[in-house]
């Protein structure tokens, strides 16, 4: 159990998150509960740099990363937390160094690796909450099935060219109808055929994109840490840029 001193907030602390501690959705319990929380987040690519960002400088006390990529010139135009004189480092590293440069009391575990299922289990259970940043579907499914077994709400996003989808999924747990919420598999029982749907180098996405998805994304985290308002679990989230639309999708677990 985490001692309860440990998460004290200090001076500076209280000076930094001052915005939220006036919230009284939030206060100094919640950011206390943010402080000691430990999010993992999959991808430092274009989803996992806005979230990571906008948690560090919310107070996440332990930020997991897991990228085995390193930045390319290509990469700057929609993952703005790498810089130019980065591009040829390791994203693990390049978003470790952007982390501590907005808030110092955070702490960057990085792993650089990709994903797989020998080493998903032991990752995914060390965290709190998981972020699914990735960009394929193998992982996508493999997050989704693992953090229902290791019973860990997963935040689960995924980009077009101009729109983009955001859901909370916590499948081991009942609703307040005591109905079993649903899973990624409810959602989408199977994957598409490979070679379906283009990947972004093919198909290009808006820059501004991912910010917006990611930044619902690291919404949904805070949520589910301080416990305020409504997280989208049995719903998904759509937003498409070209519109200006956001629609919500409902959906349910799948009878046996």
């Amino acid at each position: 159990m985490t001692d309860p001193q440990s998460t004290a907030l200090t001076p500076s602390e209280i000076e930094r998150y001052a915005r939220h501690i006036i919230l009284g959705e939030v206060g100094g319990p919640g950011q206390q509960k943010l402080k000691r929380a430990r999010v993992l987040v999959v991808g430092a690519g274009g989803l996992g740099a806005p979230v990571l960002q906008y948690l560090a400088a919310s107070g996440v006390g332990t930020l997991g990363i897991i990228d085995d990529d390193r930045v390319s010139l290509s990469n700057l135009q929609r993952q703005i937390i790498h810089s130019t004189e980065l591009v040829g480092s390791a994203k693990v590293e390049s978003a470790a160094r952007a982390i501590a440069a907005i808030n110092p009391h955070v702490t960057v575990e990085a792993h650089e690796t990709r994903i797989a299922p020998d080493n998903v289990a032991e990752l995914v259970r060390r965290y709190d909450i998981v972020v699914d940043g990735s960009d394929n579907f193998d992982t996508r499914y493999l997050l989704a099935d693992t953090c229902l077994e290791e019973k860990r709400p997963l935040v689960s996003a995924a980009l077009g060219r101009f729109d983009g989808s955001v859901t909370t999924l916590i499948p081991y747990a009942a609703n307040a109808a005591s109905e079993p919420n649903p899973s990624y598999r409810d959602l989408f029982p199977n994957p598409p055929p490979p070679g379906l749907l283009p990947a972004c180098a093919e198909a290009g996405v808006l820059g501004v994109l991912p910010g917006v998805i990611g930044t619902l994304q690291a919404t949904e985290v805070i949520k589910l840490i301080t416990g305020i308002g409504e997280p989208l679990i049995g719903r998904l989230l759509l937003y498409d840029a070209l519109t200006s639309r956001f629609e919500t999708i409902k959906y349910k677990a799948r009878k046996a």
